[in-house]
């Protein structure tokens, strides 16, 4: 995702001290950086109206004054937030899929002080089969952004949820470990995230017959991937495209317009036939 606009006035100057490419790339990472700052301040304020779980009742309507495009036929779409997150990152994501025709959009939260992917994955699959019993729908299909596409794929992989789940578009998730913030290992969840761990190790086994389709968007400027090649998936048995995005870092990916729209292809898809290689552009 290639992030363009209006260049400083004092760019002159950096180009007469730096070769041409390092100034495009030290603009890329400012711009980068204050869109992550951006975000972060916007979710810090959002952040409380998504500690309680939202209340489950009847297809989602838009709000007020907002236009809808007739609900296309599919599944129901489950929002899974990352790691000490809530619901609330997925403010304009669940707008943007609503408005475009989704059907129902839903969001689980999961405690904070949740220590375990294996449980976090028990959870939604409970979560899941409750969506399935209340909607009529046979199968969702699951955004998970950073941990919560770990704790998914986990579910999908070795907790038989493949049966359930059509489609997981994963957002910076560490699908192969992560190495990045390592003072964050003293959580036992962190840990689990970690290159080598159990939790990876089981990922990485044999999966004939898997059933689910995996999108996974994943940034070049993503600081929580360590290397950024983690967020990719990477099994000979799985149905994968690996969407790489540019120009943005690991808050903006659930956030970010072109890639909210780049979400709704991958769920509107019947079947992924090729790797996205060039990137998605915002101008």
């Amino acid at each position: 995702m290639k992030v363009t606009g209006v260049l400083p006035l004092f760019l002159p100057f950096y180009r007469r001290l730096w070769p041409g490419r390092l100034v495009d790339l030290s603009m890329t990472l400012f711009k980068a950086t204050a869109l992550e700052a951006a975000i972060l301040a916007g979710h810090l304020l959002l952040y409380p109206t998504g500690l309680v779980q939202e209340r489950r009742c009847a297809p989602l309507a838009a709000g007020e004054g907002t236009t809808r495009l007739p609900a296309r036929p599919g599944p129901p779409v489950v929002l899974l937030h990352g790691f000490i997150d809530n619901r609330s990152v997925f403010v304009l994501l669940r707008r943007s899929l609503v408005r475009n025709g989704g059907q129902r959009v839903e969001s689980l939260n999961y405690s904070p002080l949740t220590c375990d992917i294996r449980t976090a994955a028990e959870l939604l699959g409970r979560h899941v089969e409750e969506i399935c019993a209340r909607t009529g729908s046979e199968r969702v299909d699951i955004v998970g952004h950073s941990l919560g596409g770990l704790i998914a794929r986990y579910y999908v992989q070795c907790l038989g949820g493949d049966l359930r789940v059509r489609t997981l578009v994963t957002l910076g998730t560490p699908h192969s470990g992560t190495r990045a913030v390592p003072l964050a290992s003293a959580h036992p969840i962190v840990r689990q995230m970690r290159p080598g761990s159990e939790v990876i190790e089981e990922l990485s086994r044999p999966a004939p017959g898997c059933r689910t389709r995996f999108v996974s968007f994943w940034s070049d400027l993503d600081s929580v991937m360590d290397p950024l090649e983690a967020a990719c998936v990477d099994h000979p048995d799985l149905d994968a495209l690996n969407v790489r995005v540019t120009g943005i870092g690991h808050l903006a990916l659930p956030v970010h317009p072109a890639v909210a729209a780049g979400i709704r292809e991958a769920l509107e898809a019947v079947r992924a036939e090729e790797t996205v290689a060039g990137g998605l552009t915002v101008a």
